[in-house]
């Protein structure tokens, strides 16, 4: 069981660093968003799992932290990018190579 619970913190360390990676390297906000709130959504679930594997006895509560992440997580960034998209910000375009339009 301890093998499977590490696994599960493995996986959530790595999705949490390139959700990290995800906020530097995106060229707009939008973009950012979108890394950040599935990379991080996704790790903070597996980081929960493998808590809970670890410590069968906190399941109760793992599970109200899991349902609180997996409800406030979409809702919060479609908030922050509908109050970005009212505030004018534009989304990022790729320049088309010279000679085509």
């Amino acid at each position: 069981m301890r093998l499977l619970a590490d696994l599960f913190l493995l996986i959530g360390a790595i999705f949490c660093l390139l959700g990290a990676l995800g906020l530097v390297r995106m060229p707009d906000v939008y973009n950012r968003i979108q890394a950040g709130t599935k990379a991080v959504t996704l790790g903070a679930l597996a980081f929960l799992i493998g808590a809970a594997l670890l410590y069968p006895q906190w399941w109760a509560k793992l599970l109200c932290i899991l349902g609180f992440v997996l409800f406030t997580s979409p809702v919060s960034s479609s908030t922050i990018a509908r109050a970005v998209h009212l505030a004018g910000v534009k989304p990022w375009r790729a320049r088309a190579p010279e000679g085509r339009s």
